[in-house]
């Protein structure tokens, strides 16, 4: 069944309050597809709580979204801190003990003292592509990132708003996270 922008905003709203992974999932297959086009521009993030080992790692550690500058110059993981935004390459961050023990590196002195390293992995050049692939029974917009067992299929809420489902090798259940648009999609040449 396919969702109206209202009707699926009004779910996304819900899902924000409380979620089960279930539910989001439901909504995920309810939304349409992203074409790649549709996700170029700068968006902020926010995790869904689903109870995933993830939830509010991100967040506890500067996350402020993507950036996706054409199909081939994609920043997974864009920061802030007090001196501003920058991009970093995921691929240097320690994965498997993210992974392994989430609960550890959650730990509030640990990412206290680990946030302003996080300059230290800073990058201006891309760490993922966007690319069209089949992910729970439909072709929608996918970062491919380009040194981590990671897929970031995403599907769009209305022109402002994407859920996207973070597929990791080594988690038994995707991360649940929005994306909201900041500005409009710059168009790219080239």
């Amino acid at each position: 069944m396919a969702l109206s922008p209202s009707q699926a905003r009004a779910r996304l709203d819900r899902a924000r309050r409380s979620a089960s992974l279930p539910d989001v999932l439901a909504l995920f297959d309810a939304l349409p597809v992203a074409p790649v086009e549709a996700m170029l521009g700068s968006w902020a993030g926010e995790g869904l709580a689903t109870g995933n080992p993830l939830d509010g790692l991100l967040e506890a550690s500067g996350w402020h979204g993507k950036r996706f500058d054409s199909a081939d110059d994609v920043h997974p993981l864009v920061m802030a801190d007090r001196w501003g935004r920058f991009a970093i390459d995921p691929a240097l961050l320690p994965l498997g003990a993210v992974t392994r023990g989430p609960g550890f590196v959650r730990r509030p002195v640990l990412v206290r003292a680990g946030r302003p390293g996080l300059r230290a992995l800073r990058t201006r050049r891309p760490a993922a592509r966007l690319r069209m692939m089949e992910y729970r029974g439909a072709a929608t917009a996918t970062m491919v990132y380009d040194r981590l067992p990671i897929h970031d299929h995403v599907r769009l809420v209305d022109d402002g708003v994407a859920l996207g489902l973070m597929d990791l090798r080594g988690l038994d259940a995707p991360f649940a996270f929005v994306l909201s648009r900041e500005g409009r999609p710059t168009p790219t040449t080239g």
